[in-house]
């Protein structure tokens, strides 16, 4: 059983990593958010450029690898990239643009911050980057691109480990847990509670009469 539960990862990362491959191009940059819809704390996007010359088996959609194996590659990545860059964009700046134009900026940030210009650039969705170059916004990127899926857990890792942060500072909330996100536990601490600090206000005015 574990045999075939490596291979079928092992499979998977192949299919992405051979997508990358087939563009021929030295330096791929995959572009991928964490926390988009959270009523707490920032949204994270990273940017990066893996090296080709070996595969890192697991490499996928963050959101479908376990925690444990999410650290495990995070680690793994930061190692064997070529260069990559994380930016975190916190809850003011969300509330006072709005979360598609915070998740933007983080984007532009996440590319501009890399040491390296990237020959071709792929990014997990997002259309309309103001970066001055063409860029291919795919649909399930982090499914489809192994630069992709390496930002993607770049970013869930980088944005799990400064919610865990805040848990200390507000254990009452759960932020360990939920990573912020709205389960009935977390609206029911901001029922009794109120907001803290690092809330999206613009994301909890329905939850604070």
């Amino acid at each position: 059983m574990n045999f075939k539960k490596s291979s079928l990862t092992y499979i998977k990362t192949q299919k992405i990593f051979d997508f990358d491959l087939a563009f021929n191009t030295k330096h791929i940059c995959g572009v991928d958010e964490a926390g988009r819809g959270p009523l707490a704390g920032p949204v994270v996007c990273a940017g990066v450029i893996m090296s080709y010359n070996n595969m890192i088996d697991g490499i996928y959609d963050s959101k479908k690898i376990s925690e444990k194996k999410r650290l495990e590659l995070f680690e793994k990545i930061k190692q064997a990239a070529i260069c990559y860059h994380i930016s975190i964009i916190d809850r003011d700046i969300i509330d006072k643009i709005n979360i598609l134009e915070a998740t933007k900026l983080g984007m532009m940030e996440a590319i501009s911050g890399l040491s390296i210009s990237p020959d071709r650039i792929l990014v997990d969705a997002v259309e309309r980057l103001n970066i001055g170059r063409e860029y291919a916004a795919l649909i399930k990127g982090d499914q489809t691109s192994y630069a992709i899926a390496s930002a993607s857990i770049l970013a869930k890792v980088t944005r799990d480990m400064i919610m865990c942060t805040y848990d200390k500072d507000y254990p009452e909330y759960g932020f360990g847990k939920h990573k912020g996100y709205g389960t009935a536990q977390h609206i029911q601490a901001i029922r009794e509670f109120g907001l803290t600090p690092i809330h999206r206000k613009s994301f909890c005015k329905n939850f604070c009469n």
